[in-house]
């Protein structure tokens, strides 16, 4: 007996010094904190060498825990992507295909599961998925948010659908304001999973007054993509005047000067310079989120996300906005703090390919909730904890024509770990249209030489088409269910399944 007694104290003493950040209170369910910022671009923070916008609060985040530096939307629009990243599918499924379609109420999310397995819910900001529409969601015990995108100073809440006010101040500050004041004001012991829904950095950029000059003396150039387009597609030439052009009106930047006026450069860093400056808010309001948890005594049993919904392209290719499958528009940041995930004090950090669908089962997994079913995204405790060696390989990009926006023509692509292949379904036939991209992405990080016409890239580009095709299938993409025609090049390469 007395034998028995030693072993279990030397067992136990070895599971506490093993787990040397586990207390009383990293025993209960894990509370949730998820940030989603708008149009945050993944270089858009200093951890990932950004040398100009500093995000201290933001890198504290990955450093004290996991940074995951490739991490992809897979449709590159602000209600598709939050849609994935709330139901764990793609757009096609989910059915948010634009920025005006509503999250359908009965479609499954991580909040209606923790909120369903006990877990008291809040979402607080920028919602974005039903353009009008201020109501309250299912899935969540309160929830605050306002038509449309929102402004920068002054915004209308609406306060559980039952009153509305206009919060004067900043946004990001009333936001961060409205959140401490939920988390203050809960009662019980119920584990919380709060969500908030950030406006910045999106357009039109209208930093505070304290970060109006932070960068007025960096220098900023168009990247030199910008004016390289000769391999490109013709609708990336087509697109440069357009709203969604570095020469369109998309931003009051740019004051219409003709191109070879150095102004049409000062504006152009003027706007990136002001992009940033809605950035060191929110990099403000996560530092103030971080210490009320540290002083709750709560942050090391809080699940920390901060995220974008999807990349933006800032000049890149000669474009801005967002919705095409450069890099610079489906690479997004992401940062998760949990000692339950990373028990030591080493930064981690995840090279694999990591989707906006993986969201749900991970954060579900976390918190031991039930998982989601017949979802497209795929945990990524494992990969994190472990190592997957089942990771995936490879994936699917996809994005369908808006009318409102016609300056992108639809798009089905499968990015791997070192090329890239885009396909545009629609193209026009001509034979001096290049309506394909193929990059390799390990060595021209920028995307700058479309090798899809390059005969010394043939068989790389018939391996990119059939994946591809996988991609597709795997995803429920077939001919039934996608109207979306392929190449004859791309059928050819597999003769037998039924592919169009």
């Amino acid at each position: 007996m007395q034998t028995r007694s030693f072993l279990t104290l030397l067992f136990l003493a070895g599971a506490l010094i093993g787990c040397p950040n586990r207390t009383d209170a990293a025993q209960k369910r894990p509370n949730v904190l998820f940030i989603l910022t708008d149009d945050q671009r993944w270089d858009a923070m200093s951890l990932a060498g950004n040398p100009h916008l500093k995000t201290p609060n933001i890198d504290r985040l990955g450093r004290e825990g996991v940074y995951f530096k490739y991490t992809f939307c897979t449709t590159s629009l602000c209600s598709p992507s939050r849609a994935s990243i709330l139901s764990g599918l793609y757009a096609h499924s989910h059915g948010v295909v634009n920025n005006f379609t509503e999250y359908p109420a009965q479609l499954q999310s991580f909040p209606m599961a923790l909120h369903k397995d006990g877990y008291e819910t809040a979402y607080i900001g920028k919602w974005h998925m039903g353009e009008q529409n201020d109501e309250p969601r299912p899935g969540f015990d309160w929830f605050v948010t306002h038509k449309g995108q929102g402004k920068y100073w002054d915004t209308e809440f609406s306060f559980n659908g039952a009153r509305r006010e206009v919060k004067k101040g900043y946004y990001t500050t009333v936001l961060t304001d409205m959140a401490e004041q939920w988390l203050k004001g809960r009662t019980g012991d119920k584990p919380w999973m709060l969500m908030l829904g950030h406006k910045a950095p999106h357009s039109f950029y209208l930093p505070e007054e304290k970060y109006s000059k932070t960068f007025e003396n960096t220098w900023i150039p168009y990247p030199e993509s910008a004016f390289h387009l000769e391999d490109k597609p013709a609708w990336m030439k087509d697109r440069l005047y357009t709203w969604h052009g570095i020469y369109g009106p998309l931003f009051d930047w740019r004051k219409n000067f003709p191109d070879d006026r150095p102004e049409a450069v000062v504006d152009f860093a003027n706007m990136t310079r002001a992009y940033w400056g809605t950035i060191l808010s929110v990099d403000d309001s996560v530092g103030q989120l971080y210490q009320l948890l540290k002083q709750r005594g709560e942050l090391d049993n809080t699940v920390i996300v901060h995220m974008g919904d999807n990349g933006l392209l800032n000049g890149e290719h000669g474009m801005v906005d967002k919705r095409t499958m450069h890099e610079a528009s489906i690479r997004l940041p992401l940062v998760v703090r949990y000692p339950g995930l990373t028990p030591t004090t080493e930064p981690k950090v995840i090279s694999q390919q990591v989707l906006t669908v993986d969201m749900p089962p991970s954060i579900l997994e976390l918190c031991g909730a039930p998982a989601l079913k017949d979802i497209h995204g795929k945990s990524w405790v494992k990969l994190v904890r472990h190592g997957d060696r089942s990771w995936r390989k490879s994936w699917l990009y996809h994005y369908n024509y808006e009318k409102q926006f016609p300056y992108t023509p639809n798009v089905r692509g499968v990015r791997t770990e070192s090329w890239k292949y885009m396909h545009y379904p629609h193209g026009d036939g001509s034979p001096d249209r290049h309506m394909a991209e193929l990059y390799n992405i390990e060595f021209d990080p920028d995307e700058r030489y479309n090798l899809a016409n390059n005969p010394k890239y043939a068989d790389v580009l018939k391996k990119m088409q059939a994946e591809l095709v996988k991609a597709l299938k795997k995803t429920g993409l077939t001919p039934e269910t996608d109207p979306m025609p392929l190449d004859e090049g791309i059928k050819s390469e597999l003769p037998d399944e039924k592919i169009r």
